[in-house]
């Protein structure tokens, strides 16, 4: 009996670390059989092509590698995870908690391409990954709004306010702009759950956005 898929989605800075943790140990005291995964899998040899992407050795700027290209690093990144980490976990009735999944392919992908494409793009990722390479389909995705202005401001933070340490992404700010907008779109076009984590500008407790995350799983499960 399979089991169940929930993605914890969003853009960087957004806290779905955080929360995808949370929700795990919330899970696992509720007596649930869970198990969470984070995408993408640095620990693994199969993050190797991502690495060198984000490092900028094929392109400094995120459009130096197309869409589609960058979506195969990512997808063999999450097949080698499944195959060798959790496929029995989730393929014997087991909760898995994703820290990133396929979505974030749909997201950060579909923002290098003009708006009139991603329907497109997005037909031809889900079919890949899902029906191709045969990795499973989320039961839900739920994506964590936070503003673009106040994510920088977070992951600048995270850096201590060093540019250097950010990958092709994250220095990118026109990037993250786009990748906000193709955000909102795939929410809506996908039927994302979404969590506003933003309140009077700033960002709402990390207990806040928890107790919220948790129980729409709650109905999920």
């Amino acid at each position: 009996m399979k089991g169940k898929m929930i993605v914890i989605e969003g853009l960087d800075g957004s806290g779905k670390a955080t929360q995808a943790e949370l929700l795990t140990k919330r899970l696992e005291n509720e007596g649930k059989k869970v198990m969470k995964v984070s995408f993408p899998d640095y620990d693994s040899p199969s993050s190797s092509l991502i690495k060198m992407y984000l490092d900028g050795q094929f392109g400094t700027d995120p459009d130096s590698v197309n869409p589609y290209a960058a979506s195969t690093f990512y997808a063999v990144d999450r097949y080698a995870s499944y195959k060798t980490k959790w496929a029995e976990h989730y393929n014997t009735g087991g909760i898995i908690i994703a820290d990133r999944y396929t979505t974030s392919n749909a997201i950060h992908q579909c923002s290098k391409l003009p708006k009139e494409m991603w329907d497109e793009y997005l037909e031809w990722l889900f079919e890949f990954e899902y029906s191709k390479i045969g990795l499973p389909t989320p039961d839900e995705v739920i994506y964590l709004y936070v503003e673009t202005s106040i994510s920088q401001e977070l992951m600048m933070k995270r850096y201590g306010n060093d540019k250097k340490k950010m990958d092709i992404h994250e220095k990118s700010a026109d990037y993250l702009k786009r990748s906000e907008a193709a955000a909102a779109y795939c929410a809506d076009r996908l039927n994302w759950l979404t969590i506003n984590c933003v309140e009077n500008n700033a960002m709402r407790s990390i207990d806040d956005i928890s107790d919220e995350l948790f129980s729409a799983v709650l109905r999920k499960i």
